[in-house]
């Protein structure tokens, strides 16, 4: 069972088992705010509701904590595995700035391709090939990149992710 982790803006932290949330709330570092119904954690001497939805006592936030680092998966998973110069589908991905000619790996300057148009492109821009790229990249946002497991909420987070919704 999962168990969504909050900060104390409500704003969620993290997806983390049951075990490492009824750990949390033991040691006085996190709040119950939902369990699971009828669902019960039992030790030697003791009963807990297993926890669905923790509130963090204190949280300090991390700089750049929120950034999605670069991935070939994440890059086709943003472009929806369609090629970003002819739409088809892609399972490679392009850098839209060749890397010999000083192009990054960011989300800036990577983009889904079709093996067609990445053969065809080759080491050139897409201005002196004529195309014009049919998204314009950059890096993901939401709850979906910046909480892993968050895409697959379970019933129980509805309205703690409503309101997360609310205060963006």
């Amino acid at each position: 069972m999962r168990t969504l982790v909050l900060n104390a803006g409500y704003e969620p932290l993290a997806v983390v088992s049951f075990k490492r949330a009824l750990v949390l709330v033991l040691n006085e570092k996190a709040t119950v705010l939902a369990g699971v119904t009828g669902a019960v954690v039992r030790s030697a001497s003791n009963e807990f509701d297993m926890p669905s939805v923790i509130l963090l006592q204190r949280y300090v936030r991390i700089p750049n904590a929120r950034r999605v680092p670069v991935s070939r998966r994440g890059v086709l998973r943003r472009d929806g595995h369609k090629c970003a110069y002819c739409a088809r589908g892609a399972n490679t991905i392009d850098h839209v700035l060749p890397k010999s000619r000083g192009g990054k790996d960011t989300w800036e300057n990577l983009v889904a391709c079709c093996l067609s148009c990445n053969n065809e492109k080759g080491d050139r821009t897409p201005q002196e090939m004529g195309w014009q790229l049919k998204i314009s990249p950059k890096m993901p946002t939401g709850l979906v990149w910046s909480v892993r497991g968050a895409d697959k909420p379970l019933p129980q987070w509805t309205e703690f992710l409503a309101m997360q919704r609310q205060a963006a």
